[in-house]
């Protein structure tokens, strides 16, 4: 049976703030509500800075993949956010499926390394596709 969203949408915050927690990245909260989700694939969460208290931080995505966080440096907005995590999966893939460890990104071990790679390489690129398609965002923008 299919969890309903908001079922979904609490487990996924708390899975958000327990891996930030893992990662001990000192925040001020994970937002209430995901800035975007697709659910039970992705949610993408905004995470208060404890430095500039009103601002996003960080952004962090679960879901149907593994938990990443990112600087909200790298964008303010969902859709740039989503771009970030697909650009840097999209290389870190690329060295896993070499079997090289990327210089930068620790994700797995280099014997997960073959089916981490397809998976964050497939996950890049349904990310891509949602930030690059004007109707996921279309509500949002509105």
């Amino acid at each position: 049976m299919p969890e309903d969203e908001d079922s979904w949408i609490e487990a996924q915050r708390k899975h958000a703030e327990e891996y930030l927690r893992g990662e001990h990245v000192d925040h001020l909260g994970v937002g209430e509500y995901p800035a975007f989700h697709v659910q039970p694939y992705l949610a993408l969460w905004a995470v208060q800075s404890k430095r500039s208290p009103g601002w996003i931080g960080w952004w962090v995505v679960t879901g149907d993949l593994p938990a990443d966080y990112i600087s909200s440096s790298d964008g303010r907005h969902p859709r740039d956010a989503l771009r970030t995590f697909a650009r840097h999966w999209q290389e870190v893939s690329e060295f896993m499926l070499r079997g090289e460890r990327h210089p930068d990104y620790r994700m797995g071990t280099p014997d997960q390394w073959p089916q981490l790679g397809d998976l964050l390489l497939r996950r890049a690129q349904i990310m891509s596709r949602q930030a690059d398609d004007d109707e996921f965002w279309a509500e949002a923008e509105a």
